[in-house]
């Protein structure tokens, strides 16, 4: 059994007072989280107050995104190490922000991929397609495109250990989300590629998450399906009582 992984990601949110508040909220909420692993992807500036908030809580620390060298004439740019040094486990990487804002490409994503593996990092690898890649029936080749460019050069090791996280563009910020039916269809097909590209006990192993206007509403038809091990949250992650009521999915 594949373990439940569900991720917030703050974006350009929140200063270290907010971030204090929201994980003694949080905390108060989800003492317990059972089988469920919680990670928190914060901006940079937050990163050492959160390590230090985290200390006996549950939750992971993960950044929103790293560079490819651990040093160097990088102005502006973060490294493995130094995440490493203020207290994550964990690293988002080719967030559809990130490529469509930044120019974030799959031969970029593959390098960040792999600086975060060597350093211990974990990487949560997001892919997925636009509306009009969606329309026109180019779901699938899009997302294998991203898979086998971004994570290449990894062994079936490493895609184990790694998370997919699929956010549809079309879904992202905007209130739309894909049915449970629709983002199960997609992640047992990810799986599918993971097992040609790779084998099938890396494809068994890696964890899929689903993100795209995910909210306490939709998160336990979502998290039913098979091949849904998890979810990224944007906005519905800024508010510690909102994101606390996803985190008790299921419960009563």
């Amino acid at each position: 059994m594949r373990q439940p992984i569900i991720a917030a990601n703050w974006k350009l949110y929140k200063t270290r007072a907010e971030a204090r508040h929201f994980i003694e909220v949080l905390a108060q909420q989800c003492p317990d989280l059972g089988a469920l692993e919680v990670v928190l992807a914060a901006p940079f500036p937050v990163l050492e107050t959160m390590q230090q908030a985290l200390q006996h809580t549950p939750f992971r620390l993960a950044a929103q995104d790293v560079f490819w060298e651990n040093a160097g004439a990088y102005t502006g740019e973060v490294s493995a190490p130094m995440l490493l040094d203020v207290g994550c486990s964990a690293v988002l990487i080719g967030h559809s922000e990130r490529r469509h804002y930044f120019g974030e490409t799959d031969e970029t994503v593959a390098k960040k991929v792999a600086a975060a593996l060597h350093a211990g990092l974990q990487p949560i690898v997001c892919i997925g397609e636009s509306l009009a890649q969606r329309q026109a029936g180019e779901t699938l080749t899009v997302l294998e495109r991203q898979i086998r460019q971004g994570l290449a050069g990894c062994g079936p090791e490493a895609i184990a250990h790694l998370v997919l996280a699929y956010e549809p563009l079309w879904a992202i910020g905007s209130g739309v989300t894909a049915t449970p039916s629709q983002a199960q269809e997609v992640h047992q097909h990810l799986r599918t590629l993971v097992a040609q590209a790779w084998d099938t006990a890396s494809a068994q192993a890696v964890r899929i998450q689903y993100g795209g206007s995910v909210r306490p509403e939709n998160i336990t038809a979502l998290m039913a399906e098979a091949d849904i091990d998890g979810v990224l949250v944007g906005g519905a992650s800024l508010d510690a009582l909102v994101f606390a009521q996803i985190l008790r999915y299921g419960r009563k």
